[in-house]
């Protein structure tokens, strides 16, 4: 059965149902895996348009707070417009703003103008806060409440499928035409402050460089996801469970306010917190490798290794889909935050290869993040299921606000990233009280 266009609100399904989700499933796949590839090309972008238009490290990150910005923007008229239209509607039409984002690459690339890259990146990420907002409510209520978590797991393992093998191309189609600088050049942190000759020097290479690798690269992805929206329109999706106070609430007291519910306040900072680390570290990870007491090397090179960081996450999730379904989701969240916040000592405190890889392995315990705070969130909310959906990618700004004070405390202490690992071992530090105690709903 179709969701129709016309209403958000539809039956409840029986967890006995014998209703067949397997296409649906399948196209949800699909669609997290173009979420995650098409996030993953911020991290490629950021050391891109950094050398593109000389930028430092806060100015370069105005790429993560237009992009991870859209969230807090539009997440909650994003749940208003599902509930209203459904959730087959509101993906279909995310596709579309997307695809009209990744189009918009092609003027801005033409006029060379970062502020048509940054409004580019918001029209593309409010599609992306769509498909997030209709998407993820969808497959955690597609079946049982008891494995959601695995079930939303399995989803974000084919988006971190997307994150893995958006680096690989990135580096590839993006960062291999960058222009060869001189180690004069290289060896400053801020762009925006080059010496007149420096900057002069800079500016014969940067006039000599084609953006058609960039433009190309995302007329391809505005494509593509216009083919997805395409072909999610003649689909036909199941109906789902999530109206007027037929989701089963779980023992939990239905309070009169979605803000009473303490267990969703604190996962709204949960999801603030999880997405400020991860892009955090992500975003900076081609600049990490360059410094000189880590790896030195050059952009291209670097840009590689950034598939290992979102690879681990897509392995991690794929475990996943087994181990949620056989231990505590709470305390399995509270020891992997653990297990981030030691690495990032260990990167911090070492050198070259131990540097590199402790750093590159937190992606593996990032893994359950998402889906294990978004499902705990949500648990036993009811007819507030659709509203808090939209609070919590609203809380995906993180990745916007995170990621820019990280990189002021790198610009005020002449490039030191690791001092500004600070920033994502808090949030770590937050994320282990969440999955150790502050998930467990209050009926009081």
């Amino acid at each position: 059965m179709a969701i129709g266009a016309s209403s958000g609100r539809v039956s409840s399904v029986s967890s006995g149902s014998n209703q067949n989700y397997s296409t649906a499933l399948y196209s949800l796949m699909v669609l997290f895996f173009m979420l995650g590839f098409i996030t993953c090309f911020n991290d490629i972008l950021i050391p891109y348009l950094k050398v593109m238009f000389k930028l430092n490290f806060v100015q370069a990150n105005l790429i993560n707070f237009c992009f991870f910005g859209a969230y807090f923007v539009m997440s909650i008229p994003a749940g208003k417009l599902v509930e209203k239209h459904g959730y087959k509607a509101i993906m279909i039409l995310g596709f579309v703003i997307a695809a009209v984002g990744a189009f918009l690459f092609y003027p801005a690339a033409a006029y060379r103008a970062y502020g048509l890259f940054l409004g580019a990146l918001f029209i593309l990420a409010t599609g992306i806060t769509l498909l997030q907002v209709a998407g993820n409510p969808y497959v955690a209520v597609l079946g049982t409440p008891e494995t959601s978590s695995a079930r939303l797991t399995l989803t974000q393992a084919l988006n971190s499928l997307g994150t893995t093998i958006a680096p690989l191309v990135g580096a590839y189609f993006i960062l291999s035409h960058l222009p060869e600088l001189p180690k004069e050049i290289t060896d400053q942190k801020d762009l925006s402050k080059l010496t007149p000759e420096l900057n002069s020097l800079l500016d014969g290479i940067l006039e000599k460089t084609n953006l058609m690798y960039l433009e190309n690269t995302y007329l391809f992805i505005g494509g593509l996801l216009l083919f997805i929206g395409g072909a999610l329109f003649i689909m036909k999706l199941p109906a789902i469970g999530h109206g007027d106070g037929e989701v089963s609430t779980e023992g939990i007291v239905e309070k009169s306010s979605i803000w009473e519910y303490r267990h969703l306040v604190l996962g709204i900072a949960g999801i603030f917190a999880y997405v400020g680390a991860e892009v955090a570290i992500g975003s900076h990870i081609v600049s990490y490798l360059h410094m000189e007491n880590v790896m030195a090397l050059t952009e291209s090179a670097a840009g590689v290794y950034i598939t290992y960081y979102w690879g681990g996450a897509m392995v991690g999730r794929f475990l996943g889909t087994i181990i949620l379904g056989q231990v505590n989701p709470g305390k399995l969240l509270g020891f992997y935050a653990i297990m981030a916040i030691l690495l990032i000592a260990i990167s911090v405190s070492t050198s070259g290869i131990v540097s590199m890889w402790s750093l590159l392995a937190i992606g593996f315990f990032n893994s359950l993040m998402f889906p294990t705070i978004f499902t705990l969130s949500i648990r036993g909310l009811g007819k507030y299921t659709e509203q808090a959906s939209g609070l919590l990618c609203t809380a995906i700004v993180g990745g916007a606000v995170m990621p820019l004070l990280f990189a002021a405390i790198a610009d005020n202490t002449h490039g030191n990233l690791k001092l500004a690992m600070i920033v994502p071992a808090v949030c770590y530090l937050y994320i282990s009280f969440f999955g150790f105690k502050g998930h467990i709903p209050k009926n009081d």
